[in-house]
């Protein structure tokens, strides 16, 4: 089954469609959606290496424009979105608390948690709620998520087919090391807000 998911998402990511996809699942995972955008830049990257600087670009406009929506839904749609979204996720609880410590650091807070697996759209969607101002939430945002997806993808250009290789080989033990740094991502918000 793990061989059939990349077989598609590979031939995805070689499609006419990726660019697209990769746009939409980047914008919807800084303001509502789970699942991170390596899960497609990768593949694209390792379908089409020589376009690997180009799809970082489009995985870092489209974060950051989902960055935005997320920002606005926490500034404007609190109550209504934003509310039932952090309690869906665990955070709805320790909000509060959290809004009073955000703005002392609200920048270094984005940019570490546009590096990280930690979930984004918490971020996002703080940040508009508890006001910190757009420009250091554009800048912040901008500057992590160019460095986390030009990273990957500067890497994979670099290793080229090898990692490729790598990769195939060992999908399952790779499958579950980035299960374990997404579900450890949301434990580690949990516990921290």
């Amino acid at each position: 089954m793990l061989r059939q998911l990349y077989d598609r998402t590979m031939a995805l990511a070689a499609s006419r469609h990726a660019t697209w996809a990769l746009a939409g699942i980047s914008f919807s995972e800084s303001s509502f959606f789970p699942v991170p955008p390596d899960v497609l830049l990768i593949p694209m990257v390792l379908a089409k290496r020589a376009k690997a600087f180009f799809y970082a670009t489009i995985c870092t406009l489209a974060s950051v424009l989902g960055g935005i929506a997320g920002w606005l839904i926490g500034a404007f749609l609190f109550d209504a979105l934003a509310e039932p979204i952090l309690q869906f996720y665990g955070y709805a609880d320790k909000f509060e608390e959290f809004a009073a410590r955000y703005n002392e650091y609200g920048a270094w807070i984005v940019f570490f948690a546009g590096l990280t697996p930690f979930p984004y759209k918490v971020i996002t969607i703080a940040s508009g709620a508890t006001g910190l101002p757009m420009p250091v939430f554009l800048v912040a945002s901008a500057l992590s998520r160019g460095l986390r997806f030009f990273a990957v993808s500067a890497l994979l250009w670099w290793l080229g087919p090898p990692i490729r290789d790598f990769i195939e080989r060992r999908l399952g033990l790779l499958f579950t090391i980035f299960v374990i740094l997404l579900f450890g991502g949301f434990v580690v918000a949990r516990y921290l807000l």
